[in-house]
């Protein structure tokens, strides 16, 4: 198991502090985890939890230098997308 620098264990945010987080709304995140458009998260027993690794990892996927710059990878809207879609999405850009 990963800890952190002060030595603590890895820290898990439960969807509403993920939010916080990243800036969305609880119901954008949840979208975003209901269309697999979001950051990667866990589920513990009925509990859904997000690592804050993958929380910063997704929404670094999305930085930009400009308008022009394709980035990293999409990051898509939190709605329905063909699998193609999902998949063109995941491949890192050039």
């Amino acid at each position: 198991m990963s800890t952190n620098i002060a030595g603590l264990p890895q820290r898990y945010l439960r969807t509403p502090e993920a939010a916080r987080f990243v800036g969305l709304s609880i119901r954008t995140l949840e979208k975003h985890r209901i269309y697999g458009t979001g950051p990667r998260y866990a589920k513990l027993g009925g509990r859904v939890v997000y690592r804050l690794e993958d929380l910063q990892a997704w929404v670094d996927s999305a930085v930009k230098a400009s308008t022009s710059d394709p980035g990293k990878a999409v990051v898509l809207p939190a709605r329905r997308h063909t699998p193609a879609e999902l998949e063109q999405a995941r491949q890192p850009r050039r």
